[in-house]
């Protein structure tokens, strides 16, 4: 069975935001608008504002900070109190994974709002759920997609370049796992099989962040909105969201969910332990030498973390990588898509493989940490 999803409607604007009332003043006359504290600044006004137009009673909470059982318990018994007919979420992915898993458990329409383009969130059935520590708990699957994804470039553009550029390191693992499930005929986020469709989109993802990441960033590092900000934004948000759900996880995913068990590690972004998740899942997977050389280049230039150093391990214990590891290879994670038997010690050796080429890679071509590159720039290989 080949499944594909996607949420209803994605809608990509500048100052979209001003206009939400117009997109989703259908879905019921009160809502519950969850926004983090950064994003209840930028939005919390022009949103109601727009709500109120088309008649829509706002109830605003902040979010606490993580996607926990606990916070999404609190905002559904929010949503009974106040009778609140679609839930609204504001922020990064915590926040709108929340929104969504609280639509969920109340039976409600989930509307969500990317302040950010660092992840791929937005647009899946699927909340990560964390414990109140920031340890990754268990996939949440939903049984519907959001109703509507309003992404408004004009924030994501004034919002810090380093969380873009995760979100391009989400983005960038995308065409790798989906490949990977492909070619194992394992099943996608849907628990399908992989489409056309789907698979094409994972690749598009691919080639988009590899041809445009560097003018985007150049232009968000001055808060401005050009063609390749939102060529990358719907990359980020849109096409890695449809790419990894309808094409399917494997190694870079469950190696950031086993880097989440390590304290050390909380202070790295998402897309930044998925990147070191996508260079161990290429040597996992034997790549050769210039193909990875090429993709730690391409991260180099962006500013993507290549080594475990980088992601607050600087110098790992053997406790440490087994925690890792055994948790990367657990049962229900998406390491076991790939058409090899993943075990913890491959995947330990593989991240200490992968962190010293990574080392070498950087010692060579320049200062992982600016992105500052030396010799020639390469070009990013094909996707195969």
């Amino acid at each position: 069975m080949q499944v594909f999803g996607s949420p209803d409607t994605y809608i990509q604007q500048r100052n979209a935001v001003d206009s939400i009332g117009d997109h989703v003043g259908t879905l019921g006359s009160t809502a519950l608008y969850v926004a983090s504290p950064t994003a209840k600044r930028l939005t919390e006004e022009p949103a109601t504002a727009s709500l109120d137009d088309a008649g829509v009673d706002v109830t605003v909470k902040e979010f606490s900070g993580e996607c926990s059982k606990a916070e999404i318990d609190r905002l559904s018994s929010i949503v009974g109190d106040v009778g609140a007919e679609f839930v609204i979420g504001a922020g990064g992915g915590k926040t709108l994974d929340t929104a969504k898993a609280v639509g969920e458990a109340c039976d409600i329409d989930a509307v969500v709002v990317p302040t950010i383009a660092s992840t791929d969130a937005p647009c899946s059935a699927l909340s990560v759920v964390y414990t109140n520590d920031g340890e990754f708990e268990e996939y949440r699957f939903l049984s519907k997609h959001p109703t509507a994804v309003i992404v408004d470039t004009a924030v994501i553009a004034e919002a810090p370049t380093d969380l873009f550029v995760a979100g391009i390191g989400d983005a960038l693992a995308t065409w790798f796992e989906a490949d990977a499930t492909f070619v194992a005929d394992g099943d996608n986020i849907l628990s399908g099989k992989d489409t056309l469709a789907g698979h094409r989109i994972a690749r598009l993802c691919y080639e988009t962040v590899t041809e445009h990441a560097q003018s985007a960033i150049a232009a968000v590092e001055s808060d401005r909105v050009t063609r390749s900000v939102d060529n990358v934004v719907e990359a980020n948000t849109l096409l890695s969201g449809i790419g990894f759900e309808s094409g399917g996880l494997a190694a870079a995913h469950s190696i950031h969910n086993g880097l989440t068990q390590v304290e050390a590690t909380h202070g790295a972004k998402h897309g930044e332990k998925v990147n070191v998740g996508t260079l161990t899942q290429l040597v996992l997977e034997g790549r050769d030498d210039e193909f990875i050389e090429q993709v730690v280049r391409f991260s180099l230039d962006i500013g993507l973390p290549v080594t475990l150093a980088e992601i607050g391990l600087e110098d790992p214990t053997d406790e440490q990588l087994e925690t890792v590891a055994t948790a990367a290879c657990a049962e229900a994670e998406t390491i076991h898509n790939h058409s090899f038997e993943a075990t913890p010690t491959m995947v330990a050796d593989a991240l200490v493989t992968a962190d010293r080429f990574g080392r070498r890679v950087s010692s060579a071509y320049g200062d992982s940490t600016t992105g500052q590159t030396p010799t020639a720039e390469p070009s990013m290989p094909e996707a195969e």
